[in-house]
Formats: structure tokens, sequence, C-alpha cells
């Protein structure tokens, strides 16, 4: 079973978008994040989590912080507390590049590694972290990073 967002209305008519149950893949997890971080992706950074069960099942997606135009500041302790709650097996997290660049900056990969040791230490993995821009993504994970 699905959920749906609504997408758009009017004219007597309303456009739903099918919001997957299940991760499969890091463009999945993307397609994902992109719909929730919606007007803002152009605008300011917007920090977002996403709990997994040990199926890759979607138990949440949230949006942890959202920062200036260029910079989002995060703390293990927001992106794992519902997670401990949620009794989440894995954790995905994102941000968007409102300048649309997908490179990862120095700030990404510091922040990467300290939520990939904090979540070893919380037995919440962290599966992988995805920038996103109106025009595309990147995965730490596909890219072998994580």
């Amino acid at each position: 079973m699905n959920d749906y967002n609504l997408v758009s209305e009017g004219d007597g008519f309303e456009i739903f978008e099918v919001v997957p149950k299940k991760v499969t893949n890091g463009e999945n997890a993307a397609g994902i994040f992109r719909t929730k971080c919606g007007e803002n992706i152009n605008k300011q950074e917007v920090f977002m989590v996403m709990a997994l069960d040990g199926a890759s099942e979607i138990i949440y997606t949230k949006t942890i912080f959202i920062g200036t135009l260029n910079q989002s500041l995060v703390h293990p302790r927001e992106v794992f507390s519902d997670a401990i709650r949620e009794r989440a097996a894995g954790v995905i997290i994102a941000h968007n590049h409102p300048s649309g660049t997908l490179e990862a900056s120095r700030a990404d990969i510091t922040i990467t590694a300290r939520l990939k040791e904090s979540g070893k230490l919380l037995g919440i993995e962290l599966l992988d972290h995805i920038i996103i821009t109106e025009n595309g993504y990147y995965s730490f994970n596909d890219e072998g990073i994580l």
C-alpha cells in the first residue's frame, strides 16, 4: 500500500503522486526527498532524515533543520532521536544545495562521517547521504563514500 501526496489542484481536478513505502536505491530516495523539500529546493538549505525498518520500508521522513541560503547546521541528536524511539534499523539523510551544485562540500563530508560514527554507536546504520537539487542528486552511497 502506498501513500499519496497532493501535487496540484484546480478546475475540479486533483493530481496526486504515489509515495513509495520502500526505498530501493538512491534515486528512489532522492525523489522522495525532493518532493519533501518542495519550494525550498532553490531558496535555502533543508536537512531531512528518512528512517527505515529492516526491510527498507519507510517509517517516516521529516525535516530536521531549515538553514540559511547556503548553510545547514545539524547535530546527531536531531537525526537519531526519533529513529531511536521508532526502533529504526537505518537512516538516510538528505539536504539540498540551493546553488544547484551537486558536489559534496568539505562540511558535507565531515557531517556524513560524524553521523556515520554516531549511528554505529547507536546501532542505527547511516545508509546514505543524498544531496539534491532541482535537476539531480548526488548519493554518497552510490559514489562509494559510505
